[in-house]
């Protein structure tokens, strides 16, 4: 018991290499909660780089995040993989999972709050560029990263991938310090044509630097495998979608961080 206890620890705490891309789960409290996430970076790259704060969908940080973060790490970033539901809070279904994003988006004081103490650990990170550094989010993590970006959060750009894009006081946009990519399945049923619009004119208003990009027959979900490809369910895959949105992101990327 004692030899599979030490390869739990092993597997859990000490860091992970992938070629040379180096691994590990991070504790981090916000207030009096616990929280974990994960970083990921390239162990090949000297000196400080751009980070990458990414903000799970409405099942909590797992392993489609991890392997985004893996993938940014690639890229030449510090990735850190945000939890902000707290440690070993994972739904199991969706129905467990609305009700814990309803949590945070009937309190927007707590989301933000949970995703700063996540950005602090980036920041904190001698690995990291604090003068560049991006969010990025999926579903409700787009729109926890959005609720960031309105904060005035130190951010260079706020990316949300079929995310969430309502906000209780729009004239928070005001605050946004970065730039702004959103990336929205055209056909989406969870964020209607009015959503939009106001998201569109709340940008306008507040003159933030921002991009929209609708994807012809993509619907809510569409970067995720799991969600199978029934359009009519509401929350799809698209492969097209999928792909155009990951290379809009990295030129956004390049745009924003330089060389």
């Amino acid at each position: 018991m004692k030899f599979l206890a030490a390869i739990f620890i092993v597997l859990m705490m000490v860091s992970t290499v992938r070629a040379d891309v180096v691994t590990k789960f991070v504790d981090y409290r916000d207030g009096e909660t616990d929280l974990r996430g994960y970083l990921a970076y390239d162990r090949a790259i000297q000196g400080a780089r751009p980070g990458v704060l990414v903000i799970h969908d409405w099942m909590g940080e797992g392993p489609f995040d991890r392997v985004v973060s893996e993938k940014l790490a690639k890229m030449g970033y510090v990735a850190f993989s945000a939890d902000i539901y707290g440690t070993g809070i994972r739904p199991k279904d969706s129905k467990e999972a609305g009700a814990q994003a309803g949590i945070y988006r009937k309190d927007r004081t707590l989301m933000r709050s949970r995703a700063d103490a996540a950005l602090q650990v980036l920041l904190s990170s001698d690995l990291v560029d604090r003068t560049r550094v991006a969010a990025m989010g999926y579903c409700f993590g787009g729109g926890v990263t959005l609720e960031l970006a309105r904060s005035g959060a130190p951010l260079a750009g706020a990316v949300s991938f079929h995310g969430n894009l309502d906000t209780p006081d729009p004239t928070d946009a005001r605050n946004i310090k970065a730039k702004v990519l959103v990336m929205h399945g055209a056909d989406d049923p969870n964020v209607p044509e009015e959503q939009v619009l106001a998201f569109q004119k709340e940008m306008r208003d507040a003159r933030v630097d921002w991009q929209f990009i609708a994807y012809g027959g993509a619907v809510h979900a569409f970067t995720n495998p799991a969600a199978g490809n029934d359009n009519s369910r509401g929350a799809a895959y698209n492969e097209k979608a999928d792909r155009r949105s990951w290379q809009a992101m990295t030129m956004f990327f390049k745009e924003i961080f330089g060389k």
